[in-house]
């Protein structure tokens, strides 16, 4: 498993227009090569009277299958570009079609380049980048006049509290990169004089919006 990824916050699409041409981005997380050719599909579908509806995606962990298409744009000015966006910005498990209805002024190679990366660029910036993080979850009890000190200091260094349980204990769950638990447990059980007892649970990846 990689320790971090960068993806799209969620599904969406954005509009621009250039010289009376419509260009639609359609964004969409994908895990599987099949999931990303039946969304290509499905925009198609949807935009059946569209002059083109070109696509480029991305997958898999360190961006091991690539695929573009200009779906007859002149050749290199569509899929090429968008994909060098999506690669650019270091995303995977992306797939993006950008829907162009034709407004009667050509754009030559040049434009229609610009054009198509501006589209996809445009489209994840109204929507933001996450990054994922591969994090493990970390349970520590505590008594009840030890949570104020605990809270400010996990505050303070920008740890998030994910959930508290309050019974005859406290109950905390965190999420700490993996190379940093052992220190984690350090630092609070200094901070708290050993008065803390701690239990892993699951390694998952947990994502914070990077760009917007």
């Amino acid at each position: 498993m990689i320790d971090h990824y960068l993806t799209l916050q969620q599904d969406g699409k954005a509009e621009i227009e250039i010289k009376k041409s419509r260009f639609i981005c359609t964004l969409k997380r994908v895990e599987t090569e099949n999931q990303a050719r039946e969304f290509i599909q499905s925009v198609k579908k949807e935009h059946h009277k569209a002059t083109h509806n070109c696509s480029a995606f991305v997958i898999g962990e360190k961006s091991e299958i690539k695929r573009s298409s200009d779906d007859g744009e002149p050749s290199g000015t569509a899929g090429i570009p968008m994909l060098e966006v999506l690669v650019k910005k270091e995303l995977i498990n992306v797939t993006a079609v950008v829907t162009r209805y034709f407004g009667g002024i050509k754009l030559g190679s040049g434009g229609l380049i610009r054009a198509y990366s501006h589209a996809v660029s445009h489209a994840i910036a109204e929507i933001g980048i996450v990054e994922g993080k591969l994090q493990q979850e970390v349970f520590l009890t505590i008594a009840y006049p030890l949570f104020d000190k605990l809270q400010n200091y996990l505050a303070n260094n920008q740890i998030a509290i994910l959930d508290t349980h309050f019974t005859e204990a406290v109950l905390i769950t965190c999420m700490i990169d993996e190379s940093q638990v052992e220190t984690f447990q350090q630092n609070i059980t200094e901070l708290l004089n050993g008065q803390v007892a701690f239990s892993l649970g699951a390694k998952k990846y947990h994502e914070i919006l990077v760009s917007q």
